[in-house]
């Protein structure tokens, strides 16, 4: 994948990480637009590469009353809005075949969540619209099977690629990351690590996944230490009232210490 083909980016010549990031879902105009602009401010000043990253629906509920969306095409309209008002890309997640050519309208990256990814035709689908795809890799997948996820794409006559890194279950309840998978994916595609989900407690007796947001700042550090391509980060005015995974969410307020950091690091890095 080649981060300047993406349309609107910004800062690809500053050797900095790439940042994926944004609410867990679309819950409505203002609340898109407010995060968008913050989190861009932040990245125009530390130099990073930045893309929204909104769902216009959630469709891996643990629960049949979870929020699942505001209605699709509402809310891809205004992943379009946060695009055209602020001259940047975006990303979102399909679940469908059908979802790929819809979204494909409003959206510059195709996102195929973790539990999808080995799902074929949803995969050549994202492919095959010939925007750049995010394969998040599955909590059950090991690092090496990834490269027969990229080939998938790649066989479509699609380069634009990535892989993201979200954990492995540990146990019913908790997750991992194992930081040796960074540079075995790398590999195959440009590598971004989703520091938020990663942090995922999932299968809890509530059907309301919980998280340990208390340790973003020290998955993300090894991230960039450990030679991620970028970095995945769902953050929120409000993550106690967020309608979808508030509970491993970063607030917005301590993004730009978060990612202040996380560039230092990565100048040292760089320094090699």
């Amino acid at each position: 994948m080649q981060l300047s083909k993406i349309p609107q980016i910004k800062h690809v010549n500053s050797n900095n990480f790439f940042l994926l990031s944004g609410p867990c879902a679309i819950e409505g105009e203002d609340m898109a637009l407010r995060i968008a602009e913050t989190v861009l401010k932040i990245t125009d000043k530390l130099q990073i590469p930045y893309i929204f990253k909104g769902s216009f629906k959630k469709a891996n509920r643990s629960r049949i009353d979870s929020f699942t969306g505001i209605g699709d095409e509402k809310a891809l309209k205004i992943l379009r809005k946060v695009s055209e008002t602020f001259k940047i890309p975006t990303v979102t997640d399909i679940h469908e075949r059908e979802d790929a050519t819809l979204a494909a309208e409003y959206v510059d990256v195709l996102q195929i969540p973790a539990f999808l990814v080995r799902q074929t035709d949803l995969v050549v689908a994202a492919a095959e619209t010939g925007k750049v795809v995010n394969l998040k890799k599955g909590q059950f997948m090991s690092p090496e099977s990834m490269k027969h996820a990229v080939s998938k794409v790649t066989e479509c006559n699609n380069e634009q690629v990535m892989v993201t890194d979200r954990g492995t279950m540990f146990g019913y309840q908790d997750m991992i990351v194992d930081f040796r998978g960074i540079p075995t994916m790398r590999q195959f595609a440009p590598t971004v690590l989703d520091v938020t989900h990663s942090l995922q407690q999932p299968n809890q007796s509530s059907g309301v996944t919980g998280g340990r947001p208390d340790m973003i700042e020290t998955i993300a550090r090894a991230g960039i230490a450990t030679g991620a391509d970028g970095i995945f980060i769902e953050t929120h005015f409000d993550p106690a009232n967020a309608k979808s995974d508030g509970a491993n969410m970063l607030h917005i307020q301590y993004l730009e210490r978060l990612l202040s950091n996380l560039t230092a690091i990565r100048k040292t890095i760089n320094s090699f």
